[in-house]
């Protein structure tokens, strides 16, 4: 049996003595196993093997080790010297570098602060300037009313001394100076307002207000699939979220990722036909189609129908109240309160769409424009175009608000018959309702998720934000859901369907509801949060 080569034993290096002998002297030297060996060894291990002294081959071995001692200290050694010399550069660099970026993302901050401060400063002025103006104002008011009061004790002093002791045409004069408009009470001024709503999530305007930050190196490739995103939240935590340490009462630090494959949480057939829908804050989903609003639980049963007299175009759901809003095609702008629709205001030309704010404003879809309501219906701002000007918006068909921003998206079909081209697109605006970018469904060439690409015309039939502000966009032609970031980025496609979709929405837990073909219900799961 062959000896395990684990089990051979090696010769250390300096050792005199026969590994397989004791006490023998290593003087003899095996040409074929090209090893030393002892006399005993040609007798056993290496029997009928060509052997010689040791001290003839070893003259043989020195030019060898002379040319690794030259080559090595002409050579080898300097090189190592210069890349030592040049790692003692590579490390000052390094900190140079780093020390330039540090001193760079430092003055950054301190000029975003300085600008946050001065921000802070002209906003306190304003207060101050509106309080004053307000303090002017109330008093003048009151020194109005008091000269009333005086006035009004006068003339009640002169009537009762001239019922007592006046004469006749002295009452008949008293009587007609009462009921003379010689004196009013004075208006109530209107007071100047101000409001301040703190954005609940500022980190990622924070962050690009602070700049981009690139980094390459060691191993890692950072995608947009790759991004984090951290945000505050009231839920409570969750495997991905580390509460904020020594405080009490903080809210707790969530981060957003994307996942690498979106799950199917929950899939069925609508027992209705849906056209559009609003998930509620208790995993409910309310529905329209036609002139019926159905209220469905998370697995497609009915909970709630409630019955319009004519048409519904759209509805939405009210991030502060919770209450359902909707509009119809006989200009009715209504709110289901206790199962009822009750009407609230009419607009002058036909609402295709809706969406209540987090400010508790109606925001309504009009051919050629979109215009912001208070919910008693007093319009606070428009984009219709003045003049010839082209509209902003042509057919407006869904609209949301982002959470986090608060900018305005909404789908344009864009039909000639409104001023349009036919390129559908979602065009997103601020606040004001001035535009900032318009997404038409441009993908990169390079991102090729699944063997499904499209190739029909984008046809945008919904759109809503997700809690950290991204757009989720429902492309119908296509049969999938693409998933673009706050600043008009595309980021991935979320779904590819074997049916057209219908509708989005997206509930309290960053759970996608998608509508397919009119009744196939999926509930997606595409982020971790």
């Amino acid at each position: 049996m062959a000896t395990p080569i684990s089990q051979i034993p090696l010769r250390t290096k300096g050792q005199t003595t026969c590994i397989h002998h004791r006490r023998r002297q290593l003087e003899l030297y095996c040409e074929k196993c090209q090893e030393p060996v002892c006399l005993k060894c040609l007798s056993s291990i290496h029997k009928t093997h060509t052997v010689c002294e040791l001290s003839e081959i070893t003259p043989q071995k020195e030019p060898d080790i002379k040319n690794f001692i030259d080559r090595t200290e002409k050579n080898d050694l300097v090189q190592i010297g210069k890349y030592i010399t040049a790692t003692d550069t590579l490390l000052k660099d390094n900190t140079s570098g780093f020390e330039k970026l540090s001193q760079k993302l430092k003055m950054q901050t301190d000029n975003l602060k300085q600008e946050l401060d001065l921000l802070t400063a002209l906003t306190l002025s304003l207060y101050q300037k509106m309080e004053q103006d307000n303090t002017s104002l109330i008093n003048k008011y009151k020194q109005d009313l008091e000269m009333y009061e005086k006035q009004l004790k006068q003339q009640i002093h002169e009537c009762k001394a001239a019922l007592q002791r006046g004469s006749h045409i002295q009452i008949y004069d008293t009587f007609c100076e009462i009921h003379s408009p010689t004196h009013s009470l004075p208006v109530k001024p209107v007071l100047g307002t101000a409001n301040f709503t703190p954005n609940e999530n500022p980190l990622d305007h924070l962050k690009k207000a602070l700049g981009k930050v690139t980094t390459s190196g060691q191993g890692q490739t950072l995608t947009d699939q790759d991004r984090s995103v951290s945000t505050s939240d009231d839920r409570g935590p969750s495997t991905q979220q580390q509460q904020q340490s020594g405080a009490k009462g903080k809210k707790a630090v969530t981060t957003y990722k994307l996942l690498p494959q979106t799950k199917v949480v929950e899939e069925w057939k609508s027992p209705c036909d849906i056209g559009s829908i609003c998930p509620t804050t208790d995993g409910q989903l309310w529905t329209k189609a036609s002139d019926t609003l159905t209220l469905l639980d998370r697995k497609g049963k009915v909970i709630q129908k409630v019955k319009h007299n004519v048409w519904i175009n759209g509805i939405s759901l009210s991030p502060t109240t919770h209450t359902l809003w909707v509009c119809d095609d006989k200009n009715n702008i209504m709110e289901l309160v206790s199962g009822r629709l009750t009407h609230r205001f009419s607009t002058k030309e036909e609402p295709r769409c809706i969406c209540i704010t987090a400010s508790n404003h109606v925001i309504v879809g009009m051919t050629k424009h979109i215009s912001k309501f208070t919910t008693d219906g007093k319009m606070v701002c428009t984009t219709m175009a003045k003049g010839t000007g082209k509209p902003l918006v042509c057919t407006p068909y869904r609209i949301s608000e982002c959470p986090v921003t608060h900018n305005v998206a909404v789908t344009d079909f864009s039909l000639v018959s409104d001023g349009g081209y036919e390129n559908q697109h979602v065009v997103v605006m601020d606040t004001d309702f001035k535009e900032l970018f318009v997404y038409r469904g441009d993908i990169p060439s390079t991102y090729k998720p699944t063997p499904q690409t499209g190739g029909e015309r984008f046809y945008p039939c919904g759109v809503v934000y997700d809690s950290v502000g991204n757009l989720i966009i429902g492309d119908e032609d296509n049969y999938r859901v693409l998933l673009i970031s706050g600043g008009g980025e595309f980021l991935r496609v979320i779904h590819t369907d074997t049916d057209r979709t219908w509708a989005v929405g997206i509930d309290r837990e960053d759970v996608l509801w998608a509508v397919f073909e009119g009744d196939n219900v999926k509930l997606l799961q595409y982020s971790s949060v």
